[in-house]
């Protein structure tokens, strides 16, 4: 199941950017990645910015569906019993997402074609190989890639001794380390795409990650487990403290029930919930609003 950009959440300072705030900005992945980074030496700052976008063209170049010869492509390409190596990256992704894929029963999926589910996949760590239990099996890291790619890079950002900075990946997918100099955090602002100008969070985002989901004209999202489209709600954002994970759980929360949700927020205290339904009361303009989690504590 894709993962469907939305232009939230917004990045929006609140007064001026600090003077010694570094922005750069790199294409990859579908999208463009941004990087605000405080420093007092600009040019150490840029050098840890394009290491950190090299690591991601690395990263792409295993995990893009879209690349011929990438790990995803030849996973998609084998038959059933055939098997192939990949590269750790990877290999770590496809752990995680199955790992995912139980703890949220199914609604977070890679797999799709005929035969969808992370079991029609046999992954052996003892060489980082893969094998096919099914045919007609298509891995899409849509839902799940961007979220990865920024842990990697906020870890990169760590080894530079870089303290305070901010990521973002096509503004669906964000990633805070420590706050900005006499900030309460890097402010972020939550929009909804179906009332202009309506805002629906103020958050000041330091050691913490959060990421959109939603549907975009003329494309839909599909329920794995169902088969269907989605056409129950617009939009999910997921607050947690790491960029794969809250990218995988604002996918999933388009398809959870909100009971689901609300359970599953409850269970795991350090990962907050916003999702907007669609009305479907006659007359009625207002999408319903369910948040979820502690977000005043954020504002």
């Amino acid at each position: 199941m894709s993962k469907r950009p939305l232009e939230i959440p917004m990045i929006r300072f609140q007064g001026k950017i600090p003077h010694n705030a570094y922005r750069f900005s790199h294409n990859s992945m579908a999208t463009v990645f941004e990087v605000f980074i405080i420093h007092d030496d600009a040019g150490y700052a840029e050098q840890a910015a394009w290491e950190a976008f090299r690591e991601l063209d690395r990263l792409e170049l295993g995990l893009s569906r879209f690349i011929e010869n990438s790990d995803i492509s030849r996973i998609n390409n084998l038959s059933k019993h055939q098997s192939t190596q990949i590269g750790l990256e990877t290999f770590e992704c496809l752990k995680l997402c199955a790992q995912l894929t139980s703890q949220t029963d199914g609604a977070f999926d890679i797999t799709a074609g005929k035969n969808t589910g992370m079991n029609m996949l046999q992954l052996d760590e003892s060489d980082f190989s893969v094998t096919l239990l099914a045919d007609s099996i298509n891995l899409d890291l849509g839902g799940f890639g961007k979220g990865y790619a920024i842990d990697l890079m906020v870890q990169l950002f760590r080894e530079w001794d870089i303290e305070s900075a901010l990521i973002h990946g096509g503004k669906s997918s964000v990633l805070a380390l420590a706050e900005p100099p006499g900030e309460k955090g890097w402010p972020i602002t939550l929009s909804n795409p179906a009332q202009s100008g309506q805002i629906l969070s103020h958050v000041y985002l330091k050691h913490r990650a959060m990421s959109a989901s939603g549907l975009e004209k003329g494309h839909h999202i599909i329920n794995p487990l169902t088969g269907t489209t989605v056409d129950d709600r617009l939009a999910a954002w997921a607050l947690t403290f790491g960029g794969a994970m809250s990218d995988a759980l604002s996918t999933a929360f388009m398809v959870m029930a909100p009971e689901e949700i609300k359970e599953y927020c409850q269970r795991n205290t350090d990962t907050l919930g916003l999702v907007i339904l669609k009305n479907r009361a006659a007359g009625e303009k207002r999408n319903p609003i369910i948040k979820l989690g502690d977000w005043d504590s954020l504002s």
